[in-house]
């Protein structure tokens, strides 16, 4: 499977807050630091926040900030909300695409399990998970 832009650059978000939960950034600085478009960033901040996984503030001191602890929230959860929008391949739309062969189709079915194979995966990793060990001494 193949992520899209979008869900790297959510999960490179939730990692990086996770690594400092006290720090509050702004899509400016974090912009910079990742090396990301700041106007990208802000969509995905955005979409993170409707989720309830990050909380913003605005004006003057504002940023953002994880607002679940990093052990609670699974990379598969994460993955499926910013992926949502994307189907894996285009009988899997909700208009059910405009393959000719989907009646027919028995490779369909093995995606949809493949897809929820890999999921499942995810579902048992945390953003705790994802944070390298800091190293000591």
């Amino acid at each position: 499977m193949r992520l899209t832009a979008f869900t790297d650059y959510g999960l490179r978000v939730l990692m990086r807050l996770a690594d400092d939960p006290a720090a509050s950034l702004t899509t400016e600085a974090l912009a910079r630091e990742l090396a990301l478009s700041r106007h990208h960033l802000q969509k995905v901040v955005q979409a993170l926040a409707r989720a309830g996984w990050v909380a913003t503030r605005r004006g003057a001191g504002g940023g953002f900030t994880l607002a679940v602890e990093p052990a609670a929230l699974s990379v598969g959860a994460v993955v499926r909300r910013l992926e949502e929008p994307q189907p894996l391949v285009e009988c899997f739309r909700a208009d059910g695409g405009a393959c000719r062969l989907t009646p027919r189709c028995a490779l369909r079915h093995r995606l949809a399990r493949a897809r929820e194979a890999f999921l499942a995966d995810l579902d048992r990793t945390s953003l705790a998970d994802c944070l390298a060990p800091v190293p000591v001494g």
